[in-house]
């Protein structure tokens, strides 16, 4: 194997590493060719729209933000709309709009909206952290918002002596987090409801707006537990270490008893 070559060449091939817009216009596009086929095969309306539908949805896990995700996921049922209108076709009937809608809302649940549906942490970003926050063999590692279980991954690659617990409050990501990490304990459930106290390292990759209801939420932790955030600083907290981690995100960690700043 070539030393000098990318450490994951595949990365290139993954749709969410494109430039935007071109995630969305390939989703959409996939979207209106599996509409245009179902069609086709003629099949009810409703059918052929929730397909091409779902498909988007799970096309938005190429987006990098919540909006770039929203765009994707609802541009194939938008697009849909204005051509149904402008045509005057009424085949489809009012109430089958609700479809895309409940498919967004079932990945990405309206009480996750003030965090981070999906983040992704790259598999790289946390090979560093054994290194400034050593856990022992059997060690509980919670992944709070695990999403589609990324961070399942590079927690495992970092840890792999560890019990890695993953916790997702969308039922779709939650499931695709458990086929993706069969070696982690992935639970349905809201991150911030969850008890935090039996954790070794709680692990989060939210937003700045999260990171202070984050700080009051790592009060649960007994003494010696880490809480790591990647990219987001606790800015009330001052940190126990940190780095860059590849591709320039910051590792942030805290370990308690915290220290206020």
């Amino acid at each position: 194997m070539d030393p000098d070559a990318p450490a994951f060449p595949r990365r290139r091939l993954w749709p969410g590493n494109w430039q935007w817009p071109l995630p969305a216009v390939l989703a959409w596009a996939l979207a209106w060719l599996l509409f245009k086929l179902l069609v086709g095969l003629e099949l009810l309306p409703i059918v052929c729209m929730g397909a091409a539908s779902a498909l988007g949805v799970a096309c938005s896990l190429w987006g990098e933000s919540w909006w770039r995700r929203l765009y994707i996921g609802a541009g194939f049922p938008v697009s849909l709309a204005f051509t149904l209108a402008s045509s005057g076709t009424a085949a489809i009937p009012a109430w089958a709009w609700l479809v895309p809608l409940g498919l967004l809302l079932l990945v990405y649940p309206i009480n996750a909206w003030r965090d981070a549906p999906i983040f992704p942490t790259p598999l790289d970003a946390l090979q560093e952290l054994p290194q400034h926050a050593p856990l022992p063999d059997g060690a509980q590692v919670l992944d709070a918002g695990c999403g589609a279980g990324d961070g399942l991954m590079a927690l495992h690659a970092a840890y792999p002596q560890a019990v890695l617990h993953g916790l997702e409050s969308s039922w779709p990501l939650r499931f695709l987090s458990a086929i993706r990490c069969p070696w982690a304990r992935v639970r349905h459930g809201d991150i911030w409801l969850a008890d935090w106290s039996g954790y070794d390292m709680v692990y989060l990759f939210q937003r700045p707006e999260s990171m202070t209801r984050a700080v009051v939420k790592a009060a649960e932790l007994q003494e010696g537990a880490w809480l790591v955030s990647l990219d987001f600083e606790a800015s009330h907290l001052r940190p126990t270490a940190q780095y860059r981690a590849p591709g320039g995100k910051m590792v942030w960690m805290y370990r308690a008893p915290f220290v206020a700043l």
